[in-house]
């Protein structure tokens, strides 16, 4: 029994039960007196000479399955918890319909909930509060629980009640969640929304002849993406209405200060932009009349260095209508505080107003995806969703049955058949009923490579005739980045960088940005790089002897050059010491290659995104203090100028946005300088506490000179 592991009894510690990936296969030995041990936990045997493996009505649906070793006097000597989702993916795999599902006569739910005990749906008139109108017992097949209703269901709000057994209570729980496969909600998520994304009232005029009026786009190398974040592109834009600020309905307005900026954007050449998350998402509530603001009158009266102004930000910063977004609540709809009405079908129209808009003004759309991990979990949390339908199914297990935060909270399991199908009919959802030109990868290094191929063929495989969207293009790229226990193909082959080679599928290219900044995110922050003045313009960190320097400054164009060609592996240059080597053949610092790409689509370049300061912040950062503000802007406009002059390759601008100062601080509104032709905001709030760590006393002073601009 060597896949049995020696360690205390199973329940020796409460909530801290210790499981393994175990085959199915895997012989236990018989029971014994550890009953005592378990209380009234009932113990499943498994026996080898079982022609059906696995009894589903009694090893998966009673509770906790057990694995364990006893002595030759019956004596346990080690006992374990089994991980079943290889067990479910076995046994319960599903191709069939899941969610709402209308047709002339009815409305039909479907849920995939194989180890539920009782399943029940509660409809509601009201989005909060009020008795259900109707509760319905479901009926199980296979795994799969449904019913029938009238089609009068259309436009009721529900909820499921979920009997079952929780790895992390260790008993049977009865949850109240949402259907994974909602297409509509109530504000902040509280209740699910019987709507036909299929009906009429639901489309904007013209809406399906958009796919003719989609930009031109000859070839995916052609694309050049500018991120931009729904709420900032017109929360201060006073030529928007009040009402439409900060919402969908901001893009509607061809005249506003904001829609004239994207068209000359557009016209000079960018041809996609990129939103940072807008489905479903907590930190903001729904209901804008609870956000918190802060006094801009007040903060112009600070210094921008003070503390004051740090204050102000901080004490509201959960508070207020502001984050990126990446807390995943559910998937497959917008998010309804960009909504005019948070309650009803609001958001899908105005959803697809935004997509239209932006479409028209030669601009296709890139939606940020955020399949790696979940806001909550556990079976009592508000936001909690996948894992209070099958719980220990849908999120990544470490060996001893905790679940992975190495993404920051809650990973997901795309390793597991039905979050992989989940994946792939999220993106189909919002490519055909919304028709989005692409989607971006939050860390899709936690997405398994088999995942991704699987998504980019089923896009590709859209049609106009069929689907109404041209699928051929439909681009998707994300964060290859391969860490935590996904690395090193740790739980499968993931979509690293190196992994995507030959998959026609975009990966940010960390070099580049790397080699013109200086260092890296996770170094120090004032390491210099191509453009910010190493070997030219020092600062006063150490970075060696001048002969040091002169060395690094040679290797960092040789990272330039190849990231200039798309970063093909077979990409010949000279290098700095004048020998003819491939793309693959120059190293980084921990000997890795430099090149990892076979074709230019499979590279974005970059050097300012979200994360991180922005590109005037972190030149403003590593440059002498005593370097002009021209000279600054000169170093911006040469960073930008070889991402976009790059000859080959898929290239990624940075956004407008308020948290220009706050780093990795997705929900600090704090404000700093950006003018972009209709806004210009100056020294309004200081960086947030957690992310000035590095490098805060260097910036204050920065903000105090008297030629910067803060």
């Amino acid at each position: 029994m060597s896949l049995l592991r020696s360690s205390p009894p199973f329940l020796s510690t409460s909530k801290k039960s210790r499981s393994l990936c175990l085959p199915l296969q895997a012989r236990p030995l018989t029971t014994c007196s550890t009953r005592q041990r378990l209380g009234s936990r009932r113990i499943v045997k498994l026996r080898a000479s079982s022609k059906r493996r696995c009894s589903p009505a009694v090893a998966i649906y009673e509770g906790p399955l057990l694995l364990f070793a006893s002595s030759a006097g019956g004596e346990c000597t080690c006992i374990t918890g089994l991980q079943l989702a290889g067990v479910l993916d076995e046994l319960f795999t599903y191709n069939g319909p899941l969610g709402t599902i209308f047709s002339p006569e009815a409305v039909s739910l479907y849920l995939w909930a194989p180890t539920a005990q009782d399943l029940n749906v509660l409809i509601y008139l009201e989005p909060e509060g009020g008795d259900p109108l109707e509760f319905i017992e479901l009926e199980e097949s296979h795994g799969v629980w449904s019913t029938k209703g009238p089609v009068t269901w259309e436009g009721r709000y529900y909820v499921y009640e979920v009997s079952v057994y929780h790895p992390s209570t260790l008993q049977i729980e009865k949850c109240i969640a949402n259907d994974p496969y909602a297409r509509g909600l109530s504000a902040d998520g509280r209740r699910a929304l019987i709507v036909n994304v299929d009906s009429e009232t639901e489309k904007p005029e013209a809406w399906d002849n958009l796919v003719d009026e989609k930009p031109n786009l000859l070839s995916f190398s052609d694309i050049s993406i500018y991120e931009l974040h729904v709420r900032d592109f017109s929360a201060s834009d006073n030529t928007v209405p009040s009402d439409f600020r900060g919402g969908y309905l901001a893009f509607t307005l061809p005249a506003s200060a904001g829609m004239l900026h994207l068209k000359k954007l557009s016209r000079a050449g960018i041809t996609h932009i990129h939103l940072l998350p807008t489905f479903q998402f907590a930190g903001v509530d729904d209901k804008k009349d609870k956000w918190q603001h802060v006094d801009f009158q007040m903060l112009e009266s600070f210094p921008p260095d003070s503390e004051e102004q740090q204050a102000c930000i901080t004490a509201i910063q959960n508070a207020d209508g502001y984050n990126w977004g990446y807390n995943p609540v559910l998937w497959g709809v917008p998010k309804g505080s960009y909504a005019s009405n948070p309650n009803g079908s609001c958001r899908i129209i105005e959803f697809r107003k935004m997509v239209q808009a932006l479409n028209r003004i030669g601009l296709r759309v890139v939606l940020d995806v955020v399949y790696n991990h979940l806001h909550a979990s556990g079976p009592h949390d508000d936001y909690s969703v996948l894992d209070k339908i099958v719980p220990g199914y849908y999120l990544r297990r470490n060996l001893d049955g905790f679940i992975e935060h190495s993404t920051c909270t809650n990973n997901t399991a795309s390793e597991h058949s039905m979050v992989e199908r989940l994946i792939i009919d999220d993106l189909l959802h919002w490519a055909v009923n919304y028709k989005v030109d692409g989607f971006r990868f939050d860390l899709m290094g936690h997405i398994m490579k088999r995942t991704m191929v699987k998504a980019r063929s089923a896009l590709q495989s859209l049609s106009k005739h069929n689907d109404g969207v041209d699928g051929s293009r439909i681009y998707i790229y994300g964060e290859g980045w391969d860490f935590g226990e996904v690395a090193k193909n740790g739980r499968g082959v993931n979509a690293s960088q190196f992994n995507l080679c030959e998959t026609g599928i975009g990966s940010f290219n960390d070099r580049i940005r790397d080699a013109m900044l200086g260092g890296s995110p996770f170094g120090h922050p004032l390491q210099q790089g191509f453009i910010t003045g190493l070997s030219l313009e020092p600062n006063d960190h150490d970075h060696g002897s001048k002969s040091t320097v002169d060395h690094m400054f040679a290797i960092l164009k040789d990272h330039i050059q190849v990231g200039m060609a798309a970063n093909l592996k077979d990409f010949v240059l000279t290098n700095h010491e004048g020998q003819e080597v491939k793309g693959c053949e120059i190293s980084m610092h921990d000997a890795a290659p430099v090149a990892y790409a076979s074709s230019p689509i499979e590279t974005v370049n970059y050097v300012s995104a979200h994360d991180n300061e922005t590109l005037f912040d972190i030149v403003s950062l590593k440059t002498p203090l005593n370097i002009s503000v021209d000279a600054r802007c000169r170093m911006n406009h040469l960073a930008t100028s070889i991402i976009a002059l790059s000859q080959i390759g898929v290239n990624a601008e940075t956004l407008v946005r308020c948290s220009l100062r706050a780093r990795n601080s997705p929900s600090a509104a704090t404000t700093s300088l950006k003018k972009l032709g209709f806004t210009l905001m100056l020294a309004k709030g200081a960086p947030l506490r957690l992310a000035e760590k590095h490098a805060k006393a260097h910036l204050f002073v920065a903000m105090t000179k008297p030629n910067a601009i803060f």
